[in-house]
């Protein structure tokens, strides 16, 4: 028998379009394995949500492994020394993986790297693959050669050369090794809430792993003609959530742009607008890696934001945000959907998030991290420009003076079913005034935090004082 070929996964948790675990099945016998190293990330390992979709997707792969009489090799710490350990100890002529661009993810692939030569080079070499994008990072490039920062420009380029490359179809075979390294047991890692159990809107929401995102692709192939005004409804919410499935790898971008990509409506041109837009924030992270941590344009921050750890009244303002209660109807229907699902409508994602940084003038930061916390697809490229495009502070952002009206946002996108859905304190209001209830209305519904134009005029004063 050939020697066997490590799998390190991470967040490619599918078997077909995986090109490492389909090089992996050709080379030898296949040992897949899965390491919890959550201290790499620092403030940026998995949040609660991702805890959760994380375990349900690791057990649906092993599902899918297992009748394959496969199975997933489970262990938790420092990822390098564990794979080097593993590699040594079956005696693995290859670790294959796909290729991440997280920072902590391209130290792990280095260490790795030095961890095996260590070993004298006999236990296998590490072999990266590209396939979690539609195409590397990097390699769409300016007329001079350099990357884009802008993403006007980078999507028109990425269109030149789309589509991407046909899908790989599962392994024909898949050889197990003649005996199987120790493996952790999923339960015991502890990523499923129990005092209390938190998650139940999350599992009542979301169907989790390989065959569940393909069904969802399915049902979006037919309705992606409507996104292009659709996409603004979040009553009707005319989206295809397949957002962490592509996050977590159980789908490939590629497999999805060949699925729709005979379509000629609308809908289709706007959504493969935003499946390029993951590619663009992963180009942005491969340029600038702790982007999700600092602001790309150089302002006075202490001149603009309010910082929550300096007072208890601005800790107290960034608690009825995360909470739902700022007394704004689209926001808290949009924090508390955020709260129950781990997802938000992206409409509302924007309103909600320029609601912090420019009505409570708290820093981005916080809110990244928060939803960083709550959100099942929250994605370090993702999450780190979109915060940036909407406080103003990135590469590419919207204005800053550029300010959401949520009470506007929220008639003008017929928000009323959504925000009867997810506040029911608001639920016998009818459409006229749901959207701003009048103060004898409210009952226990609290009023607002602060005011649209009041919240205004101080943005922009703070903001003009902030400017070099």
């Amino acid at each position: 028998m050939s020697e066997p070929q490590i799998v390190w996964l991470r967040r490619d948790l599918r078997m077909a379009d995986q090109p490492a675990l389909h090089a992996a099945a050709q080379a030898g016998p296949v040992i897949p394995v899965y390491i919890l190293d959550d201290e790499r990330a620092g403030d940026h390992a998995y949040g609660g949500a991702s805890g959760v979709w994380l375990h349900h997707s690791l057990d649906s792969l092993g599902k899918s492994l297992g009748r394959r009489r496969s199975q997933i090799v489970l262990r938790k710490g420092d990822a390098p020394q564990i794979l080097a350990s593993i590699a040594d100890e079956v005696g693995a002529s290859g670790i294959h993986a796909m290729r991440h661009y997280e920072p902590w993810w391209k130290e792990a692939e280095d260490e790795l790297r030095d961890a095996l030569s260590s070993l004298g080079g006999k236990n296998g070499k590490l072999c990266l693959y590209d396939g979690n994008y539609l195409l590397p990072p990097g390699s769409v490039t300016t007329g001079s050669g350099d990357p884009y920062k802008i993403y006007t420009p980078f999507s028109k380029a990425m269109m030149e050369v789309m589509p991407p490359r046909d899908p790989l179809p599962e392994p024909e075979t898949l050889s197990s090794p003649d005996s199987w390294p120790e493996s952790d047991a999923l339960e015991d890692w502890g990523l499923l809430p129990s005092k209390p159990d938190w998650a139940g809107g999350i599992r009542d929401f979301w169907e989790v792993g390989e065959a569940a995102a393909h069904e969802r692709l399915d049902w979006w192939t037919d309705l992606v003609g409507d996104y292009d005004e659709g996409r603004n409804l979040p009553s009707d919410d005319i989206t295809s959530r397949l957002s962490p499935h592509l996050h977590w790898g159980e789908i490939s971008p590629a497999q999805v742009w060949h699925k729709l990509k005979d379509k000629r409506s609308d809908g289709w041109k706007t959504y493969a607008k935003e499946v390029i837009w993951r590619d663009y924030a992963q180009n942005v992270i491969d340029q600038f890696p702790e982007y999700p941590r600092e602001s790309y344009r150089d302002y006075d921050e202490r001149t603009l934001w309010r910082n929550p750890n300096a007072g208890h009244l601005i800790r107290e303002d960034l608690e009825c945000w995360q909470k739902g209660m700022t007394g704004y109807p689209i926001v808290d229907a949009g924090m508390r959907q955020l709260w129950q699902t781990g997802w938000m409508h992206n409409r509302v994602r924007m309103i909600c998030a320029s609601f912090l940084v420019k009505h409570l003038l708290i820093d981005w930061r916080f809110g990244e991290q928060w939803y960083w916390d709550c959100l099942v697809d929250a994605d370090y490229g993702n999450n780190g420009v979109n915060w940036q495009w909407i406080s103003g502070t990135g590469v590419d952002s919207n204005m800053f003076s550029r300010i959401m009206a949520p009470l506007t946002q929220s008639e003008k996108f017929d928000a009323a079913g959504y925000i009867r859905e997810y506040v029911p304190e608001l639920a016998e209001l009818d459409d006229s005034e749901i959207h701003d209830p009048p103060d004898e209305k409210r009952g226990d519904y609290p009023v607002k935090m602060i005011g649209h134009k009041e919240a205004r005029e101080r943005a922009l004063e703070a903001y003009r004082a902030s400017k070099p």
